[in-house]
């Protein structure tokens, strides 16, 4: 009997295993030059499923050396138009065409090949996916009933975590280090694996990474280039929770039961995030709502009437498409990182759809603020309304997310309200952070309890003055508030006509911009230290620049300092927040420094602040 393998069956690893089962002995095996092509590419590109295939190849020769099989190649490799049009059937029909050259029969693991191989009248074996038998593989011997993970790497000793969400410990669960031959074995086991059994697959392959759902196991596979060492790592879930088995679960359960909401939950890396996601989901699909999920990869535990979708052609901006197609009534988000993930959460929730996202966050504020210029400031609280902070497997705190008009909290002057999105505690009802907007800057104020370590309100209106002005002159810069709608500004006389501008025009846009009086006044000798007080002098770093000269003063970040060419002042400027001062070469200042550095002089700061 002749018989011509179609690429999956080699690397499923099905061919070998039916003939180490006595079928098919004595046969002619033919392997199209097209397979050990794609093969190759495969395992050059260091995918797991191109290593697989030439381990099946390898058992194949092994085989005919023994004088089980006849083995031979057939046919031509493709060429650059056959790779071209590989997404287009060129390759699956080369395959084919050899089966038909030789008068054989054709065997293919792939469905839509073994139909149109039956079209072409070629007679054909094929093999679908059949559920694997009991056996444990290499990797599930590592795992106890308490094991959350197992980290496998290339000369470094098995190692698991171990215990509950509250209580995990990294321990080592080996003495002898792993090898790199030992864990492509383990890998090309896995692959096998995942082809044969019916409830799991091959979630994404990349050149060096390979992640797999084998199970309840998500599986990373890694290797060079990708990684600096062959690594293999195991996740499951040690125990599967409802929402009952969480801290204040009735308030959430009567909370996401009604409206559909926009609800961040949030928490550390670790911390149990998707495992209280997937209880969620669970407790949304008992309240009679449709209940989709949005991950990548797919690993979310949860009960089959739930769809769990993963990015469509790689994009959840299409997966999001065909959600809003199929409107459900809530769709688990798992997990946003990138900007593209927070804008096609806010794109659905704005849609009316419910929305529950996983993010990874230190505190709950944290998280909103990811939001903030990923979403107009205005939208947050239509886009979330809800956050519940997850640490340690416990529902740690619930934020309750409004938008109002007010004063804020520190400011005291009714003309100071402003659109501001406050963050409450939803156990004690207190307001712990506002968030709005002061110019052009995004403040996130605490109003209850960390008042001492962030600059209060007034302190952030002077710093913001302090930056808007330094920008346009040269000399020093001073900033006092006397209350929350007016500030005095002291600067050099030669600069009062930069500040205030032709008819106080400058001035007027400023202070409409800024949304406070200011008084321009001259630096006066309360302003400047008195004889004899120290001042720091710097030999600075000179460095020139296509259009600027810059003067490294490491040190005094922030202070004003005077510029001097032999001990002579030649202008007054304020050092930036890197130690930089700039000035443009085509200048008049920048002219004498370049003067001064031709002729050898020296260059000198001193601080006047």
């Amino acid at each position: 009997m002749k018989l011509v393998l179609d690429t999956s069956v080699i690397i499923g690893g099905r061919i070998t295993s039916l003939l180490d089962a006595g079928e098919y002995r004595d046969s002619t095996i033919i392997v199209p030059e097209a397979v050990v092509a794609e093969i190759e590419s495969q395992a050059n590109r260091h995918r797991e499923s191109g290593y697989n295939g030439l381990e099946e190849l390898g058992k194949l020769r092994e085989m005919a050396n023994l004088g089980q099989i006849e083995l031979e190649f057939a046919g031509k490799r493709p060429g650059p138009a056959q790779v071209e049009l590989a997404r287009t059937g060129e390759i699956d029909a080369m395959i084919r065409q050899v089966a038909l050259d030789c008068g054989a029969t054709f065997m293919t693991g792939d469905r839509v090949q073994s139909m149109i191989a039956d079209a072409r009248g070629l007679e054909v074996i094929f093999l679908p996916p059949g559920k694997t038998e009991a056996k444990a593989t290499a990797i599930e011997e590592f795992f106890t009933p308490d094991t959350m993970s197992v980290h496998l790497k290339d000369n470094v000793e098995p190692l698991a975590k171990k215990g509950s969400i509250k209580d995990i410990q990294l321990t080592r669960i080996g003495d002898t280090p792993c090898t790199e031959d030992e864990l492509r074995s383990m890998a090309r086991e896995l692959i096998e694996r995942t082809k044969r059994d019916p409830d799991s697959f091959v979630e994404m392959e990349y050149d060096g990474a390979t992640v797999l759902q084998l199970g309840n196991m998500r599986i990373a596979i890694a290797s060079p280039p990708f990684s600096d060492g062959m690594e293999i790592t195991a996740v499951r879930p040690v125990a599967l929770v409802s929402m009952d088995d969480y801290r204040m679960a009735g308030e959430l359960k009567q909370r996401l039961a009604g409206l559909q909401r926009g609800v961040l939950i949030a928490g550390p890396p670790g911390a149990g995030k998707s495992t209280f996601a997937a209880g969620v989901a669970e407790f949304l699909q008992s309240c009679s709502k449709i209940v989709k999920t949005m991950e990548s990869p797919r690993d979310l535990s949860v009960e089959d009437a739930i769809t769990q979708y993963s990015p469509l052609e790689g994009s959840m901006e299409k997966t999001a498409d065909l959600l809003l197609l199929v409107r459900p009534d809530y769709t688990i988000y798992d997990e946003l990182r990138k900007t593209s993930d927070f804008q096609v959460f806010a794109d659905m929730r704005l849609a009316g759809v419910g929305m529950v996202g996983v993010v990874h966050a230190n505190r709950p504020v944290d998280a909103i603020q990811r939001l903030i210029g990923r979403v107009d400031l205005g939208m947050i609280p239509q886009v979330v309304d809800t956050v519940i902070f997850i640490d340690k497997g416990e529902v740690a705190s619930v934020q309750d997310i409004k938008f109002t008009v007010k004063v804020p909290h520190g400011m005291t002057e009714s003309d100071l309200a402003r659109p501001v999105i406050t963050v409450t505690d939803f156990e004690s009802d207190r307001t712990e952070f506002e968030i709005y907007t002061y110019g052009e800057q995004v403040v996130v104020m605490p109003t209850a309890g960390t008042q001492e370590a962030v600059p209060s309100a007034w302190g952030l209106a002077a710093e913001r003055i302090r930056d808007e002005f330094r920008r346009k002159v040269h000399g020093p810069v001073k900033v006092e508030l006397s209350g929350d709608d007016r500030a005095t500004l002291w600067v050099n006389d030669i600069d009062i006509p930069k500040v205030i501008g032709k008819g106080g025009r400058n001035i007027e846009m400023m202070e409409k911009r800024l949304g406070i009086h200011i008084d321009v006044r001259p630096l006066d000798s309360s302003h400047v230290p008195v004889e004899g007080e120290l001042r720091k002098t710097i030999v600075p770093e000179i460095s020139m620049k296509k259009k600027h000269i810059i003067l490294k003063s490491s040190g005094v970040p922030g202070a004003d300092v005077e510029v001097m060419v032999e001990g002579d002042v030649i202008f007054t400027a304020t050092v930036g927040r890197k130690g930089d001062i700039r000035i443009v070469r085509d200048s008049d200042i920048g002219g004498r420094l370049q003067e001064a550095l031709r002729d050898d002089l020296e260059i000198s700061i001193r601080t006047i602040s």
